[in-house]
């Protein structure tokens, strides 16, 4: 069969709407075209498309506002231009916001560090702090603690208005599959940071990755360089956090780094100071797993795991230990127990014996297998309700535990926002009433 008909073409309406996505190219001082200014070229026609976009609410000014604000003041100078929008949102995470949500652990102890840092972010020049430290003492802990205390106010004033945003390599590199794509979100991170005006305090953690370690090859070694005249000029402030042997690798060699920042060694905690992390945090995951963990547990985790676990550090392996006890305890709670799933057993092993005997027409066995199954079933029941019944019990003495903590963060958030009669009302009533419940679930 033949096909009549030429090439397709773009029809009167396309052209025209291209022809207007340039002139909105021009207009927004961009150099290549972007999925933006097609989409304003379809919105100035006369076309269907045209009238659906305007049915459902879409306005040339609102639209133009909303991309300049999405922008950020970035420019389409190349084809890769959407990946730059936003880049500090998309490849980091806002420290600041965490701890406003209440989303950080608290900080216990490491007073001095804290102090530290801040000392060195208050420099004029070679402001940069660097937490050197043995992986799981808490380098990471120490900036969100700060984060906290931004939030609470308590560090001094030139540091109340700033925001610690912490840089996501995992995210950085995703997806970056041409080469100097990777570069080029890293500058645009950069450039946010720098437009700031030093507001902006970028936390970059495992720092030696920037630098030719985790097969970056050439282009992580571009990366660091990146960094270099930014910190150079004090246009970037930043906090790194490394372990000593990668300083010692990666930092130490490259001089011209290592001059922008001012070393901190975080040492791991004795095993009282521990003691005191673990009783901090644990409410926290007694909320998560829905038990109780006893002091003499939190004294036994960090005891027990300084003693038998020797390749790793406190207070992450006790934390980690504490954590794995409560997680085999809230399954054990979850599933069925032991001796009911062996009544169960006995039951349905019962009941087939019984069907064997009834074509025997043996009934005085049949009767006292009927029996046993009474009674195994009797006794079932009681302690699958008695099961039930401590289900609910943990349930709600979690439930109220979450309503406290809920309760107790609002009216942080209140007490910030000055807003004292809401603080009132939850300080003096909800919480109270929360703490109420918790104690006739717990006498139960």
């Amino acid at each position: 069969p033949k096909v009549t008909g030429g090439q397709p073409y773009l029809s009167n309406d396309s052209h025209k709407a291209l022809q207007d996505a340039e002139k909105q190219l021009k207009s927004f001082g961009d150099e290549f075209v972007a999925v933006e200014h097609i989409l304003l070229g379809i919105l100035n026609g006369k076309d269907k498309p045209a009238q659906l976009l305007k049915s459902v609410g879409f306005e040339i000014g609102v639209l133009k506002k909303a991309i300049e604000e999405l922008r950020g003041g970035e420019k389409v100078t190349d084809q890769n231009a959407e990946s730059k929008y936003r880049s500090l949102e998309r490849y980091s995470k806002n420290l600041n916001e965490m701890a406003k949500k209440g989303k950080i652990d608290p900080v216990i102890g490491r007073d001095e560090e804290i102090r530290r840092v801040l000392q060195i972010l208050a420099r004029r020049t070679k402001n940069n702090p660097m937490l050197l430290g043995e992986p799981g003492v808490g380098k990471t802990a120490i900036v969100e603690g700060m984060a906290q205390r931004i939030i609470d106010g308590d560090v001094p004033e030139n540091l109340k208005s700033k925001t610690i945003i912490s840089l996501d390599m995992g995210l950085l590199v995703a997806g970056a599959k041409f080469k100097g794509e990777f570069e080029e979100r890293l500058k645009a991170v950069i450039k946010e940071v720098t437009d700031s005006d030093g507001e902006i305090i970028l936390f970059i953690d495992e720092i030696h990755t920037l630098i030719g370690a985790g097969g970056g090859g050439e282009g992580a070694m571009d990366a660091a360089n990146l960094l270099k005249p930014a910190l150079a000029r004090g246009e970037l402030h930043a906090i790194g956090a490394t372990t000593l042997q990668e300083y010692q690798k990666y930092i130490e060699k490259d001089k011209a780094l290592e001059r922008r920042f001012q070393g901190i060694t975080v040492d791991e905690p004795s095993v009282p100071d521990a003691i005191s992390i673990l009783r901090g945090i644990k409410d926290k995951y007694e909320i998560h797993h829905g038990v109780r963990v006893k002091d003499d547990a939190v004294i036994a985790a960090v005891e027990l795991s300084h003693r038998y676990i020797a390749d790793r550090f406190l207070p992450d392996k006790a934390i980690d230990l504490m954590d794995e006890a409560a997680s085999k305890l809230r399954i054990e709670i979850d599933s069925l127990p032991e001796e009911l799933d062996e009544l169960n057993r006995k039951i349905m092993q019962l009941e087939i014996e019984r069907e064997a005997i009834r074509r025997e027409k043996n009934k005085d066995k049949e009767k006292e297998l009927n029996k046993q199954i009474a009674d195994l079933e009797g006794d079932r029941n009681e302690l699958k309700a008695k099961w039930e019944n401590e289900k609910s019990v943990i349930q709600g003495i979690r439930t109220e535990k979450e309503n406290i903590e809920r309760y107790k963060h609002e009216a942080e958030q209140a007490e910030r926002s000055g807003d004292f009669g809401l603080v009132a009302e939850l300080r003096y009533g909800k919480v109270v009433e929360a703490e109420k419940n918790l104690e006739k679930f717990q006498q139960q």
